[in-house]
């Protein structure tokens, strides 16, 4: 209904009330005026119902008028209550819409009903969902990572490096790796890569390994003994790293591994080990070269990430559409994870709104007090006015029945 044809109806139902009052005000005149030259009996009960529906007619017209309006225009206390107590109105109608619809106990068989699972998963196994999401979220991201202060984020990343190197114990770490390569046998494979490279360097060096040999030796020596010499000692070395390589029980490699244990220790133990690390430390963190590598590092990060963007068929947007199509698939299929989701949406929704009830208390409140009070007066009287009229009609007809009664009584009973 529009507010011209609620206008038309509110003067309508106005003008019935007010009708059925002058019709009583007209009749009350009538018998009072035929009641002086009548003894008609009957004149007196249609007088008292007259007289009594006008008084009870004008006293739910001052009611319902005293709501919207000052009655005849006159200033009378308690009078247009809307316009003059709309901000207490407001109060009172957040604290009603919170106390009565945003209880714990009116909200929660609601909140218990959520499930999100299905929906999402339904939503999620679309590729044109997929997509969509993929794309949106990766100009939002893209815009954000343009927006941001890169200086900001070099110096959090300094920052937190320096921490982190202050609070590092570099000889524990590299003594806690060297044990942890060694626990598990894993430097086994830098031995054997170790002793298969010296192996092919010395084979593919043996006219050097001759020059030597022939220059520490003694003139008297005869050059193809020296040769001879040499070729002995170089098949020996041969033989003996390819021992090594080859056999992993190779007595060297204990001694190696023996070693290399040790030198664990002393890394944690000795004084000087951990002076010359925490030197080597100072050295490589100082604050300039850690501002460059911070540098060095957003710049990295920030340039592939826009790349990554800008494609369309991008390794990173390929990742994020493969799990978003894992992610419904198990929606759709898990129990346990649907139950879950379920519960955290729930959970959230129902904390969120008992955190922030009073939010909407305030709003409803302060939104009524801006609102003009003619204004809010008006369009409820053209909301409710009409229900209203009713009661101008009923307090006529319920007052002219009071006075019928009234003077029954006292005809039949005084």
């Amino acid at each position: 209904m529009t507010q011209n044809e609620k206008r038309k109806q509110l003067r309508n139902h106005k003008l019935f009330a007010t009708g059925l009052f002058v019709l009583m005000a007209v009749i009350f005149i009538a018998t009072t005026v035929l009641q002086k030259d009548s003894q008609s009996h009957w004149l007196g009960y249609i007088r008292a119902f007259s007289e009594a529906a006008m008084v009870g007619a004008l006293a739910d017209w001052f009611a319902v008028s005293a709501l919207f309006h000052y009655p005849l225009g006159l200033k009378i206390p308690h009078t247009n209550l809307i316009q003059n107590k709309k901000d207490q109105i407001g109060d009172n109608l957040g604290s009603f819409v919170v106390g009565n619809f945003l209880s714990p106990q009116t909200i929660r068989p609601y909140i218990s009903k959520i499930k999100v699972s299905d929906f999402l998963g339904s939503w999620l196994s679309k590729p044109m969902n997929q997509e969509l999401l993929v794309s949106e979220g990766s100009v939002l991201l893209r815009d954000v990572l343009i927006k941001l202060d890169d200086r900001a984020i070099e110096t959090f990343i300094t920052q937190k490096a320096r921490e982190f190197t202050e609070k590092l114990d570099l000889a524990s770490v590299v003594s806690g790796a060297l044990s942890y390569v060694v626990e598990k046998d894993q430097h086994q494979l830098i031995v054997t890569s170790l002793a298969r490279n010296v192996k092919i360097y010395i084979s593919e060096n043996t006219a050097q390994i001759k020059s030597r040999v022939s220059e520490q030796s003694f003139a008297l020596i005869p050059k193809f003994v020296d040769r001879a010499i040499a070729d002995k000692i170089t098949q020996g070395m041969v033989q003996y790293f390819e021992e090594i390589e080859q056999d992993l029980q190779h007595p060297m490699r204990a001694v190696m591994t023996e070693k290399l244990k040790t030198f664990s220790t002393q890394l944690k133990t000795d004084a000087n080990w951990n002076a010359e690390l925490k030197s080597m430390q100072a050295h490589f963190f100082t604050q300039s070269r850690l501002e460059g590598y911070a540098h060095d590092l957003w710049a990295s990060l920030k340039t592939t990430l826009l790349s990554e963007l800008e494609k369309p068929d991008s390794a990173l947007k390929t990742y994020l559409e493969k799990n978003l199509q894992n992610l419904s698939s198990a929606l759709l299929s898990d129990e346990s994870l649907k139950q879950k989701t379920d519960r955290w949406v729930r959970l959230t929704a129902y904390r969120y709104l008992l955190q922030n009830t009073h939010r909407v208390s305030q709003l409803i409140s302060s939104t009524v007090g801006n609102w003009d009070g003619q204004e809010l007066s008006e369009k409820l009287e053209l909301e409710v006015g009409k229900d209203l009229q009713f009661i101008r009609v009923n307090g006529t007809l319920v007052g002219g029945l009071v006075g019928l009664i009234l003077y029954t009584i006292a005809n039949f009973f005084i």
